[in-house]
């Protein structure tokens, strides 16, 4: 990203929009001064979630989502990807508070990130990013994007690769498992006993030479695409 100076970013906002500005965190005096910024800087309604709490089911606003990534784990982060995908969802995910571009490029080839906010951006560079947002433009700077370009090259080819000797129903339980599903989740999804699914992940792991379940989900993003790509929109970089 380019820093940015002064000024506000009102006008880069489409003011038809019905816009919430939706961070996900715990709760404490230093979010609530960052709320009351970005409501004076953008112009928008903005709230906040502990990372459990129930996702907002209206249709009709488009909500601009950051997942801190300090407070929000990965499971939970899996259950607003599932509530991005829906058909009626108006969700943009974003990442916020990455630590470096590492964690950026694993968090964004686990979930259908539109956005990345690193602990470094000024307020005011965090301004401009969600204005993006709120615009349908994804936030990411073009070394991140060349990164996941090659993540996703690589992905292609290992698709064409045998699968390490894994059976068609060992295959279902590693995706379901790349989706955070526990044991008991998955033996429900495929109508199954959890002692089969325990069997299953114990051949799994074995074939895979992995320890856990971390291991064979990393597994499953770099050979199997745990992931799609971040859906296309009008900008396809931002100088982050």
């Amino acid at each position: 990203m380019n820093g940015h100076q002064g000024g506000t970013v009102d006008s880069d906002v489409d003011s038809e929009k019905k816009v919430v500005v939706l961070l996900v965190t715990e709760i404490n005096p230093q979010s609530e001064l960052f709320m009351q910024y970005v409501r004076d800087r953008i112009g928008c309604e903005v709230e906040t979630l502990a990372p459990r709490d129930a996702v907002p089911a209206e249709d009709d606003i488009q909500r601009v989502v950051l997942l801190d990534a300090d407070h929000v784990n990965e499971k939970d982060m899996y259950h607003w990807e599932e509530s991005a995908a829906s058909e009626s969802a108006t969700l943009t995910l974003a990442a916020f508070n990455l630590a470096d571009e590492n964690q950026a490029v694993n968090l964004a080839t686990t979930f259908r990130l539109q956005g990345v906010f690193y602990r470094r951006d000024s307020l005011a560079l965090i301004c401009k990013g969600i204005a993006k947002l709120i615009n349908d433009e994804l936030w990411m700077s073009r070394n991140l994007m060349t990164r996941l370009i090659r993540f996703y090259r690589r992905q292609q080819i290992n698709a064409f690769r045998p699968a390490n000797g894994l059976t068609h129903r060992e295959l279902e339980i590693l995706r379901l498992l790349g989706t955070g599903a526990s044991n008991t989740e998955i033996a429900n999804q495929l109508f199954v006993s959890e002692h089969t699914v325990k069997s299953h992940l114990y051949n799994i792991f074995r074939k895979l030479k992995v320890r856990n379940r971390i291991q064979a989900m990393n597994w499953v993003r770099q050979n199997l695409g745990g992931a799609p790509m971040p859906p296309s929109s009008r900008s396809t970089s931002s100088d982050t």
